[in-house]
């Protein structure tokens, strides 16, 4: 069945850097755009990111453009983030989502599949 599993959450003082990963399986990851988005509490997710299905196109939201770097290894079925200069309202909840046939999309509801999401805390 498919799976997106992200990894690589945690704590950091602002400033800092992290990696999320997330591994996808059961579908065919080459064939997707992949994004992120993230969820604070009491907010709405919100859109951070999404790369292309080669890796040639990325679009970023506003708020991450300049700090944050989303990019895919088609080979492992992965997309990656990186994410330096973090604040503390970065702070959310992170989850990958694929989506087919569409390049630029930034609303959770285009996307056809969801990981888990995986826990980023900034502290100031």
């Amino acid at each position: 069945q498919v799976q997106l599993v992200e990894s690589g959450g945690g704590l950091v003082q602002a400033g800092g850097s992290l990696r999320l990963s997330c591994a996808a399986s059961g579908f065919t990851f080459s064939m997707y755009s992949m994004g992120w988005f993230r969820q604070a509490p009491g907010k709405e997710r919100q859109f951070v990111a999404v790369i292309s299905r080669s890796g040639g196109t990325t679009y970023y939201a506003d708020s991450v453009k300049g700090r944050f770097t989303i990019s895919r290894d088609n080979a492992k079925n992965t997309v990656y983030l990186q994410m330096n200069s973090l604040k503390p309202e970065d702070t959310a909840v992170y989850y990958c989502a694929a989506v087919a046939g569409v390049v630029y999309a930034t609303r959770s509801s285009q996307y056809d599949y969801w990981g888990q999401g995986t826990q980023v805390t900034v502290s100031s």
